[in-house]
């Protein structure tokens, strides 16, 4: 929902960031794989696979310019992160680097986790209810 508003360049980097963020435990699993492919459906763009060792994240992060376009990524990829009920240190890290890059405060990104956590619940009982 939210990310439909994202600019087309956008999307690509958050199709790529989630990619990376999904992948930073060493596990890109199910409901990851299920989540990100809903993510590019509501973007309306493929779902391609991201080589991870040319992602740059500094690189990457600098594409989201708006504060509006940096809170929907934050958000969207804190539903991701939650997904898994695996929420490790190197996501925390990576999460709060990118909260560090688009200058969010640390209350925030707490409301932001918590936000991500019901989102993830949602999402999982969605596709429960619409399992063929």
């Amino acid at each position: 929902m939210l990310l439909m508003k994202l600019k087309t360049e956008e999307k690509f980097a958050f199709l790529q960031l989630a990619q990376y963020v999904a992948k930073l435990d060493g596990e890109y699993g199910l409901k990851e794989r299920e989540l990100v492919n809903e993510y590019c459906t509501e973007m309306g763009i493929e779902n391609m696979e991201i080589n991870l060792e040319q992602f740059n994240l500094e690189e990457t992060l600098q594409i989201f310019r708006s504060t509006q376009s940096r809170k929907i990524t934050v958000l969207s990829l804190m539903v991701l992160v939650h997904i898994d009920d695996k929420f490790g240190i190197y996501e925390h890290k990576t999460m709060d680097q990118i909260a560090q890059r688009f200058t969010i405060t640390e209350k925030e990104m707490h409301l932001f986790s918590m936000w991500g956590k019901m989102g993830s619940a949602l999402f999982e009982q969605a596709m429960v209810f619409t399992a063929d």
